[in-house]
């Protein structure tokens, strides 16, 4: 959530830097710049209002002392008629602030300058990318096909158990993706991170702190008796471990990863383009998140990219690397990279990972801050990143190392898997 302060301070930069978001600003910055004044008028106000109350009521007592009962009386009088007004200015105040809040909430985060201009996914930038793209055979087979063939994966048990886009994992297709849990899980640590394992259902409030809500509702499983959502991503209870928290400045950068199973309902996902993994209703991820002060955290951003190349570099999977237009981007981020790996037997790039820098969006909605040296409160910045999303790995990985004689597996993951080759 933007700060008042900024859109008050910066109004044409925000409303400049929202239209790469294609995001009209201009009416409800306005708004939100004259609804803060009247909140601040209002305030004033109250503030005057109550000083006076307190004023005359002091008064009343030294009145009865000097035997000056009608006045006191009157101070009486105008005590009541005051709390009536205040009362009233309370509520002008508490509904000024509703408004505000409102307002803010519905307000993309501002995206980065480095942010390409584009509407669509085909607008964005291609960073860099690796690997080589395999030569398959003329009878190579899809991943749902070679999961059918080898008894990996089962889509049509998942259908009857719970509905499309729950598989069932059998065999060697559930101990390829422990496999690369484990994998994800002991490289993030590796590379520093603290493993933490989350709550799969979150509150509202949780939910409102990353973003989630009011944007996604409609993308996300709600238990409407206990009012708690399953949560898309580990992004939403990892984060929210922060939220109201005042960090000392020595304990930034924070570096945790956590493995969850996520669930969206990805309502109006329909095509060829999402057969078999391609497109799900719960998968497994795993999740890094930082937070940093400002100064740092496109630093910590940069490696965050690194490091989940050289995941999908260490699984032999011909990659590459996007920079988000601002069509493309999510509401909550300020610069976001995708990653891609290749399909081989689809033919087409799968996205596997978003990698974000959400500045201080987030930590305005959690009250995420933290003391600088000068014993300052500020609000921190935050990042996350898929490090990574199995499904289209596993897709990835099938189709790929497909040949002959087998599937094989590729030797980063021989250590967790046990096997060589799925045949």
């Amino acid at each position: 959530m933007l700060t008042l302060k900024l859109i008050n301070e910066q109004r044409d930069e925000v409303i400049r830097r929202l239209a790469r978001k294609n995001f009209d600003a201009k009416e409800i910055v306005a708004q939100i710049i004259d609804a803060d004044g009247q909140r601040k008028a209002t305030q004033t106000q109250l503030d005057a209002t109550l000083a006076e109350i307190n004023a005359l009521s002091k008064s009343i007592g030294a009145l009865m002392k000097e035997g000056r009962k009608a006045e006191a009386e009157s101070a009486r009088a105008n005590v009541s008629a005051l709390k009536e007004s205040a009362k009233q200015l309370e509520a002008l105040l508490k509904e000024t602030e509703e408004k505000i809040q409102s307002l803010l909430v519905i307000i993309p985060n501002l995206p980065h300058d480095s942010v390409p201009e584009g509407r669509h996914a085909e607008d964005n930038k291609i960073e860099r990318q690796g690997g080589q793209i395999p030569v398959l055979p003329k009878d190579a087979l899809p991943h749902w096909e070679l999961a059918k063939k080898y008894d990996l994966i089962d889509f049509e048990l998942g259908v009857k158990i719970t509905g499309a886009g729950f598989p069932v994992y059998k065999g060697k297709g559930a101990r390829l993706q422990r496999s690369l849990i484990n994998f994800f899980l002991d490289c993030a640590r590796d590379a520093g991170f603290t493993e933490i394992q989350p709550p799969y259902v979150v509150n509202a409030a949780s939910g409102f702190g990353t973003g989630q809500l009011p944007d996604k509702e409609g993308q996300m499983y709600h238990a409407q008796i206990d009012d708690l959502y399953l949560i898309p991503t580990a992004e939403v209870p990892v984060t929210n471990i922060y939220r109201d928290v005042i960090l000392e400045e020595k304990e930034l950068p924070v570096k945790n990863t956590a493995y969850s199973a996520c669930f969206r309902r990805e309502a109006g996902s329909y095509g060829k383009d999402v057969r078999g993994l391609n497109r799900l209703h719960q998968f497994d991820k795993v999740e890094i998140v930082r937070i940093d002060t400002p100064e740092h955290s496109y630093e910590s951003l940069t490696e965050m990219v690194d490091y989940v190349q050289t995941l999908v570099e260490k699984l032999e999977l011909p990659w590459r690397i996007l920079r988000l237009c601002g069509g493309d981007m999510s509401f909550t981020s300020a610069l976001t990279f995708d990653f891609e790996v290749f399909s081989a037997a689809q033919e087409r790039w799968l996205e596997v990972s978003s990698v974000s820098n959400f500045e201080s969006y987030q930590a305005n909605r959690l009250k995420c801050r933290y003391r600088d040296a000068d014993r300052k409160i500020q609000l921190c910045h935050t990042l996350n990143g898929s490090a990574l999303a199995l499904p289209r790995i596993m897709a990835a990985l099938l189709e790929n190392n497909q040949t002959a004689n087998g599937i094989h597996i590729p030797k980063a993951l021989l250590p967790y898997t046990g096997f060589e080759i799925i045949d």
